[in-house]
């Protein structure tokens, strides 16, 4: 029999253990992992994107080190549903975990697509599972449940073992006119409830919303009444993965008389994927951005991705008047049928800003109800705690506000151990009373060109340095006895305004001239030694004068 994870570093016989290694404190970038009897069974493996704090940076995922490590131990991978956050980092890091994979086909069909373009995809095995499956994953036995969100074939995850039973809910609400797919298995649910289960990891993202989230039904219909208002074109900048939302704006475009284009590849991943797997089956096909240009404007209605003011996304490359087939004049119309994810405020207002100076006119999900939200609000936090009544509560998918919030909800709602936890703490739910037992290491690797590094690598602290401080670099030329042979040549960039460069320019040359000729014979024969002093001047003298620190190389040269 396996001992206990705090004896052996594996999970026992008799324990259950949950470790999130990301998620917990943050809305994206989920990464999960259940322990139980020797074995690792990971949900969900996904990203979220960069913004102005990582420059250069478009996408980042969880660093899997603990389980990369122990890969062995890890029987496999389930995934609840395709949004980004939940596999987007498959592509990028399967080759560190080489688990199986469960998902059902329309996730399925999308990791396909995704893993097409890499160079191990023929290598990564995939199990479609039907919806409301369930099969084994190692010491697990796994019961899918359906649910509603925004997007697909999105699940609940019951895991059940010796040591008790977890549901996990991913991403979901309650919606009962979905337009794509399934409600919700409320009779399911129900019956999980009665049947037991130890603990519920849970969705906090609209904690702090009252009432319930909406329906996709009603977003049909002021859809359409909005875009009756419109003479000129119409784009409606939305996620790439709402289906429904795709569906909503093609009946839209039918019943208004415009034909609908799909401006962003990722909107034509998601609509192949979608197809593939029977839905938009009753809609008319989509245009591409192409045929825009030939269709008079009162005919025109696109979906564009970007909704989040993403610089290389179709949306923003319209606004900035560098997209190859497609424009919008003044007197055309852009709709944000969209929430605004925590962290992009500037990047939509930014979007926002240039598409009014070019005179079109800008619509939000707070000027008209043109979107709902695929997270429950409180309402519906309360109904699910109804139906599965857990021993345990942990909120994840969230703030650390979001979390705490939940956890004083479901203390509400009378469960008995509400437990708020954190990216790289390993909790244990069985058995005895729910408790944080260890930590593990935890991070971020971020996309830096082709190359997976470290978010706080050396590159990339140099690079937010460079932004928010400016550069500096000296040369340095001296002989073989350490003197100088002649000034040195200092080069400063985003430092300070061009009227006052000859002056601070030479105050930082003369320190630099100072700091040499002081220097001790020992000192003067050691590159690195002079190469360090120098450095550490000019970034003295330019605090001192400018009040930056800015990113700051020496080059010596000894002749």
């Amino acid at each position: 029999m396996i001992g206990s994870y705090l004896d052996t570093g594996a999970a026992g016989a008799n324990e259950l253990l949950f470790l999130p290694l990301g998620g917990a404190g943050e809305i994206g970038m989920n990464l999960n992992l259940y322990g139980h009897n020797g074995q690792w069974l990971m949900v969900d493996f996904g990203i979220t994107f960069g913004d102005d704090t990582t420059p250069g940076i478009d996408v980042i995922t969880p660093d899997p080190t603990f389980i990369s490590e122990r890969k062995n131990e890890l029987a496999g991978l389930v995934l609840t549903h395709a949004h980004e956050d939940h596999l987007g980092a498959v592509p990028y890091l399967w080759p560190r975990i080489e688990c199986p994979i469960y998902a059902t086909p329309f996730t399925a069909s999308v990791l396909r697509r995704k893993l097409a373009e890499t160079s191990f995809g023929d290598r990564v095995e995939i199990h479609e599972v039907p919806l409301s499956g369930r099969f084994f994953v190692g010491a697990f036995e796994v019961e899918l449940i359906t649910i509603t969100h925004s997007i697909p074939e999105p699940n609940a995850v019951v895991l059940r073992t010796a040591a008790g039973a977890v549901m996990h809910t991913g991403d979901w609400k309650l919606d009962p006119d979905p337009v794509v797919g399934l409600s919700t298995d409320e009779k399911r649910l129900l019956e999980i409830g009665e049947e037991g289960v130890l603990a519920m990891v849970c969705d906090s993202t609209n904690v702090f919303v009252d009432g319930v989230s909406g329906s996709e039904g009603g977003v049909r219909e002021n859809m359409e009444t909005l875009v009756r208002r419109f003479d000129g074109r119409v784009a409606v900048a939305c996620f790439a993965s709402n289906v429904a939302r795709l569906e909503t704006i093609a009946r839209v475009g039918e019943a208004v008389g415009r034909d609908v284009a799909l401006v962003g590849r990722s909107l034509w991943r998601i609509y192949e994927s979608a197809k593939e797997n029977g839905y938009l089956a009753g809609t008319r096909p989509f245009i591409t951005e192409k045929d825009v240009g030939y269709l008079p404007s009162d005919r025109v209605l696109m979906i564009c991705t970007g909704s989040q003011g993403e610089p290389r996304a179709a949306l923003t490359r319209i606004a900035n008047g560098n997209h190859p087939d497609v424009d919008l004049d003044a007197g055309d119309a852009v709709v944000f049928s969209s929430r605004i994810i925590p962290g992009n405020e500037k990047s939509i207002g930014r979007l926002h800003n240039r598409l009014i100076e070019k005179g079109v006119e800008v619509v939000t999900a707070s000027d008209e109800h043109i979107h709902v939200s695929g997270h429950p609000a409180r309402d519906e936090l309360l109904q699910m705690y109804r139906w599965i009544r857990p021993q345990i509560a942990v909120p994840v998918h969230g703030e650390v506000r979001h979390m705490i919030a939940h956890a004083k909800l479901a203390r509400e709602c009378k469960v008995p151990q509400p437990i708020v936890t954190k990216n790289g703490a390993v909790v244990r739910l069985a058995p005895g009373r729910a408790e944080i037992i260890d930590e593990v290491f935890s991070d971020r690797l971020a996309m830096d060109g082709n190359r997976l590094v470290p978010l706080d690598s050396q590159a990339i602290k140099a690079r937010r340095r460079m932004i928010y401080h400016g550069t500096a670099v000296a040369t340095v030329v001296v002989d073989r006895d350490g003197d100088l042979i002649a000034d040195p040549i200092v080069t400063v960039n985003g430092v300070y305004d061009e009227a006052d460069a000859d002056e601070v320019e030479r105050e930082v040359v003369d320190a630099v001239i100072a700091t040499i000729e002081d220097l001790r014979p020992r000192q003067r024969d050691d590159d690195d030694t002079m190469a360090e002093m120098a450095r550490r001047t000019v970034r003295r003298c330019l605090r001192a004068l400018c009040g930056k620190n800015p990113h700051t190389e020496i080059h010596l040269i000894r002749v």
